[in-house]
């Protein structure tokens, strides 16, 4: 027993050296993330959208 309330001091005790970002950076990291993905979800989107239709005119479907 004692080893696991040695496990939770250590981790509190780890938690006190978490240097949290700002409200504001926290935020703007968010809509960065956000913004990244949309980019990538729409660049894959075109791409198969393209090569959907390359297929396509092969098959001839």
């Amino acid at each position: 027993m004692t080893a696991i309330t040695t496990y939770f001091k250590h981790v509190r005790e780890e938690f006190a050296h978490i240097v949290w970002p700002s409200r504001e950076t926290a935020l703007a990291h968010t809509l960065v993330v956000i913004l990244i993905a949309l980019v990538i979800a729409a660049w894959v989107g075109a791409l198969d959208y393209g090569l959907g239709a390359i297929v396509s005119g092969i098959v001839g479907g």
